[in-house]
């Protein structure tokens, strides 16, 4: 038989008191799924040998546990009141036990937790972290919608998020819940929407005949209210009312009293309405959906750090901007260095043609002077560029061949084409010119050629300016200057491709088998077609392409898809528009009304006023026009 596990109580303040010992027969351990755990234990000094059963969880569960005789009538009420304030409540219930200690350790934990007498409450305070509030602020303003999960109480979660930043003031807030004896005319669980008035902390019946008029572009994304569930309801949810539950992830913020597993397909609905979905948590109830999202981040290095692909040694969640702007700052390198290579290979492409029609080519030391003198060396510093420190609006393009990538990779092409051809020509027209004359025998290569030698010498700088060009810095990374090795690399080509264009000496003229250019005005005039070239390129860069196309353009089209409910949008931007900007939706789809128009039912009539909440409503030119990530923040916004 084995030894009991034996506690015993703190010694008193003055020691005058004896211990308390108490012998653990078994042990029930927390499950989430029950909200509970138990342990049935004895007094070692006891002759009796009497054991006794002890249950803590979650006040609702352990009050469904109890006798209702040894429950106070204000309970429940006293429970929502510590609750609405932010405190963590666990219910603390027991019962004796008349078993011998073989059949302890065998009985089902369901024949003994019941009948169960309560014993009170216990109430803790669980602060925010300081780190959290600026967090949620700086994603709130980059406009990256976050989400709480939490196993803590709806109320709770909800006075928490109210406190973080994850309901704003300036919206009202609403409960889903469940009637459970109460069924619609089709048989399914009825539904109830409660809303939350953060300035008095009550909850109230919702006025389901109110809505909004006012349905500018900027809110058809963006919803004027929160809303709350709990496990319980999402479960409902997910059984009984499966078409309600897309809309649902898209506008609810706080979902509490959720199981490992409903995390996890809260984690690949948000996925499959086309969200990018980044999950922080710190716990083992957290590894299923850190798993399962895009982006998984664990703040604990135990059981979650096994699942998620970052581990933070932070216990904060300092560490999500963090990772949003390196993932960022990544991605926009990623693609600047492919279409530095792209543009590199059309502008030697273009070189090479023009030679071609004179039946010649770039010498072997001109090639390589441009592949590992210049290509080479820049492009292994490319990605040193630090990612910026303050998270953008706006979210990087995410498709590689994308109309500004391919207008800009064409469009460089047009200018160092145009520029390489006037280049040409000049050289042509000039009095001292002399044509390229071709070796009289096979055996003999010679390629020097001073329309090669005027091209060769613009084109250097082309290569240069591709790499300022597409090593962009501001909004997603540092300015270039951060990056000293880049920064020393083109320095260093850029005043030796001067050195050879106006003023090269005899051995580079030998090395790279120049044909040389005879008058110093004329190599001068060179540098200054290649300075309009880079000129161009870059007003061609910042105008055309980040400002009207990727700006205006963009942001034109994205409207425009939304708008309409074109499916070049994403999945939840066009739920949101179908579903407005007021909860009514809910009924409709409940009852099977249908959304004819702006999520309004067709029963509602004309808008009137609701019982408000505290702050205004967010002009339409404050509103975000698309939320492009999803952060779960789970057991994560205060110490454990």
């Amino acid at each position: 038989m084995l030894q009991p596990t034996v506690v015993r109580s703190p010694s008193t303040h003055f020691g005058s008191e004896s211990e308390t010992e108490l012998a653990i027969i078994r042990q029930f351990t927390f499950s989430s799924s029950l909200q509970r755990m138990t342990v049935i234990a004895h007094n070692p000094n006891d002759s009796g040998r009497q054991m006794y059963l002890y249950c803590k969880g979650a006040p609702e569960m352990v009050a469904s546990l109890c006798r209702p005789d040894t429950i106070p009538e204000d309970y429940f009420s006293v429970v929502n009141q510590y609750a609405q304030h932010g405190y963590r409540l666990i219910a603390v219930a027991y019962r004796p036990l008349s078993l011998t200690y073989a059949k302890a350790q065998k009985i089902p934990r369901d024949q003994i937790e019941c009948d169960l007498q309560m014993l009170g409450v216990i109430v803790m305070e669980n602060r925010v972290k300081k780190q959290t509030i600026p967090v949620i602020n700086q994603l709130n303003r980059a406009h990256i919608r976050t989400v709480m999960v939490t196993g803590d109480n709806l109320l709770t979660a909800m006075s928490v998020a109210r406190e973080c930043g994850i309901i704003r003031p300036n919206k009202r807030a609403f409960l889903l819940e469940t009637e459970p004896h109460a069924k619609t005319f089709d048989g399914r669980t009825k539904l109830v929407l409660k809303q939350s008035v953060s300035s008095s902390d009550e909850v109230i019946e919702y006025d389901e005949n109110s809505t909004s008029a006012d349905m500018e572009l900027g809110h058809l994304v963006d919803s004027s209210y929160h809303l709350a569930v709990s496990g319980p309801t999402f479960g409902v949810i997910c059984e009984e009312y499966p078409e309600l539950l897309d809309r649902l992830v898209c506008v609810c913020d706080v979902y509490a009293r959720m199981s490992p597993d409903q995390k996890q397909l809260l984690v690949n609905t948000l996925q499959d309405v086309d969200y990018t979905v980044a999950m922080c948590g710190d716990g083992a109830n957290d590894c299923a959906a850190l798993k399962a999202a895009h982006a998984g981040i664990s703040l604990s290095e135990a059981e979650a750090s096994i699942a998620a692909p970052f581990t933070s040694k932070i216990p904060d969640i300092r560490c999500v901007p963090m990772v949003i702007r390196e993932g960022r700052a990544a991605l926009v390198t990623s693609f600047g260095v492919f279409k530095y290579m792209a543009g590199y290979s059309l502008t030697q492409f273009m070189t090479i043609m023009q030679l071609y029609w004179l039946n010649t080519n770039l010498t072997d030391f001109q090639f390589l002077y441009i592949d590992l003198g210049l290509v080479t060396l820049v492009a292994l510093s490319f990605g040193y560029t630090p990612a910026c420190e303050k998270l953008s609006k706006i979210p990087p393009p995410q498709r590689l061949l994308s109309i500004a990538s391919v207008a800009s990779i064409l469009g460089q092409l047009g200018i160092v084409a145009f520029f390489q051809v006037f280049t040409f020509i000049y050289t042509s027209m000039q009095p001292w010119f002399i044509p390229y004359a071709m070796p009289l025998s096979d055996d003999e290569e010679d390629r020097r050629s001073m329309q090669g030698t005027a091209i060769f010498c613009v084109s250097t700088f082309q290569y240069i300016t591709l790499a300022i060009i597409y090593s962009k810095g501001f909004p997603y990374r540092k300015p270039i200057f951060n990056n000293m090795p880049m920064c020393a690399s083109l320095v260093a080509v850029t005043a030796v491709s001067v050195w050879v264009t106006v003023y090269p000496a005899q051995f580079i003229i030998d090395w790279l088998e120049f044909d040389p250019i005879p008058y110093f005005a004329d190599r001068l005039f060179l540098f200054v077609i290649a300075l309009l070239s880079g000129i161009v390129s870059y007003l061609y860069e910042t105008f055309v392409i980040d400002h009207l196309i990727l700006g205006i353009g963009e942001r034109w089209k994205k409207r425009h898809y939304i708008s309409t409910g074109s499916s070049n949008s994403s999945l939840y931007e066009r739920i949101l528009v179908s579903i407005g900007t007021e909860p009514s939706w809910i009924r409709c789809i409940a009852e099977n009304i249908g959304l004819p128009h702006n999520g309004l039912c067709e029963t509602y009539k004309e808008p009137k006023a609701v019982s408000e909440s505290v702050g205004t409503s967010q002009s339409a030119s404050d509103a975000p026009l698309f939320r492009p990530a999803t952060l779960l923040c789970c057991e994560t916004l205060r110490p454990m």
